[in-house]
């Protein structure tokens, strides 16, 4: 198996296990995680796609089967499937064991200085592609879902995202070659800002909360109809 296969399994074997846990019982939110990550799985398989087509980022095949989906490494396809499953566990974890965890407090500044962030990012760095769309997407989602629709779930996302950070930062650091001679996942250095945590470019903090953000919309906005229905 290779070890990018290994990087998924390892992720997702945990959080699968301990979602048969009395208190959490994830397995019940299934319906709602299955359309939520189908919906995001497509948008981003399809950025994912164009960027590699493009060489703004691609990947080792020493550490692939050699199996394709989209001119994708099948194990990065499969990224998308286990890293929302991973990142929605926690989001229920958290919400089961530490509900009274919101950080109103903070919600605002983060909020504020990530849309501050992204555009000064994006504004300074028009011809990087990776740092540009990443950075302004983030801004206004943001915007959108915190400052326009005012989600009341959004402090409570706050936590997951930043409690995700830690897994987060382990499997980004292995993908990013902070363990191997060469690395999984390569970035073109003529698209990034060059600043890295680590060896993973500070571009992939905002690539990790875009696409748990809207993970997590779409997963309470099919709960929350379900709710509203019964």
């Amino acid at each position: 198996m290779s070890l990018y296969a290994w990087v998924i399994l390892l992720s997702v074997l945990g959080p699968f296990l301990l979602s048969f846990d009395k208190k959490v019982a994830f397995f019940r939110e299934w319906k709602y995680l299955f359309p939520a990550t189908g919906i995001v799985f497509v948008i981003f398989v399809v950025w994912d796609s164009f960027f590699t087509s493009k060489q703004i980022w691609g990947f080792n095949p020493a550490y692939l089967s050699g199996k394709y989906m989209a001119n994708l490494p099948i194990e990065e396809v499969l990224f998308f499937v286990v890293i929302p499953y991973c990142c929605l566990f926690i989001h229920q974890v958290l919400k089961a064991y530490f509900p009274s965890v919101k950080l109103l407090k903070i919600t605002h500044y983060f909020a504020f200085t990530l849309v501050l962030a992204g555009f000064i990012f994006g504004a300074t760095h028009l011809h990087q592609w990776y740092t540009v769309t990443v950075t302004f997407l983030t801004s206004l989602v943001t915007i959108g879902v915190y400052f326009v629709y005012k989600k009341s779930w959004y402090p409570q996302f706050v936590f997951t995202y930043l409690v995700c950070l830690i897994p987060f930062i382990i499997v980004n650091s292995i993908l990013t070659g902070s363990f191997t001679p060469s690395p999984i996942v390569w970035y073109a250095e003529n698209h990034i800002m060059g600043i890295r945590i680590f060896t993973i470019p500070v571009e992939d903090l905002f690539y990790n909360y875009l696409l748990l953000l809207p993970i997590v919309y779409w997963f309470e906005t099919f709960k929350s109809k379900k709710s509203t229905s019964n």
